[in-house]
């Protein structure tokens, strides 16, 4: 089943840059707490600290994943950021929460595995709200570097838009059944014909229109989609997916009444067992 391209890092990949640099920052934050007790003249062995910060680097790393999701779940754009805002500030709270119960956790073990008791010293919830004051800004920066990274890569990937009427006169196209869909790329516009888009996959606030081995994301919802897109063409066989029938070329049954329909690409979309039979009908077989 294919999977939609992405102008952002596959996620392991992703996770491995980020455990990298926060890791040297992790060390080098340890070799700092080290050199601040001896100006004091206390000792501290380089393994506390190291335990400290490995203990927070290996819980935010956990939680990433999640954050990452939830960015492209509840995208922030200009008609909705005042909206979600409270909801990612409440997620920062829960954010926060994750991350100092996991890091106290992992010191209590790794402390008790070495023999010792970790001590913290501070009431939970001075802990708590010293935490949450860092972690809040740790929080809105990934949050903020992800909208980034998403906004970049759609420009550097190619965002598909239905063509606006001008100001003046009549619409270039009917609306309803638009022919063509106004890809930006780089700054560059130009114009993709609706036949042909090959299928189309529903991805968050958006749908994802193949074209020649490239997808473009439309700010749209399929059924939106569904409903300007010529049904003796464009036929729906997931919740999620919209083929071209033009550029069907065969379907191949699976368990339990579904089927996999092979496009002229290669890629193969997934087809339910409820729509198998109204695009079998559509299609002319029985």
């Amino acid at each position: 089943m294919p999977v939609p391209s992405s102008p952002r890092l596959p996620l392991a990949s992703r996770l491995l840059m980020w455990a990298g640099i926060l890791l040297v920052v992790a060390v080098a934050n340890a070799v700092v707490e080290v050199m601040d007790a001896q100006r004091r003249g206390d000792v501290l062995a380089l393994w506390e600290p190291l335990v400290w910060e490995l203990s927070s680097v290996g819980v935010i790393l956990a939680c990433l994943p999640m954050l990452w999701w939830g960015c492209r779940r509840w995208p922030l754009h200009i008609d909705t950021w005042k909206r979600r805002l409270p909801l990612y500030l409440l997620a920062s709270v829960g954010w926060s929460l994750l991350h100092v119960l996991g890091m106290m956790a992992v010191r209590k073990v790794t402390y008790l595995g070495l023999g010792t008791t970790y001590v913290d010293g501070s009431s939970w919830a001075s802990r708590l709200l010293y935490e949450y004051l860092k972690d809040v800004r740790v929080f809105f920066s990934f949050v903020a570097l992800e909208h980034f990274l998403s906004w970049f890569g759609r420009r550097r990937q190619g965002e598909a838009h239905l063509l606006a009427a001008p100001e003046d006169g009549p619409p270039v196209e009917p609306v309803q059944r638009p022919q063509n869909f106004l890809v930006r790329k780089l700054g560059k516009e130009f114009l993709v014909a609706t036949e042909e888009v090959e299928y189309a996959q529903a991805s968050g606030n958006y749908v994802n229109l193949r074209v020649r081995g490239c997808d473009y994301p439309l700010r749209m919802t399929m059924a939106a989609l569904e409903e300007r897109l010529d049904p003796s063409v464009f036929l729906r066989c997931h919740r999620s997916w919209l083929i071209n029938r033009r550029h069907l070329r065969s379907i191949e049954p699976a368990d339990g009444g579904e089927a996999l329909l092979h496009m002229a690409d290669g890629a193969r979309v997934p087809c339910s067992r409820r729509q198998l039979p109204t695009l079998r009908q559509a299609l002319g077989g029985r």
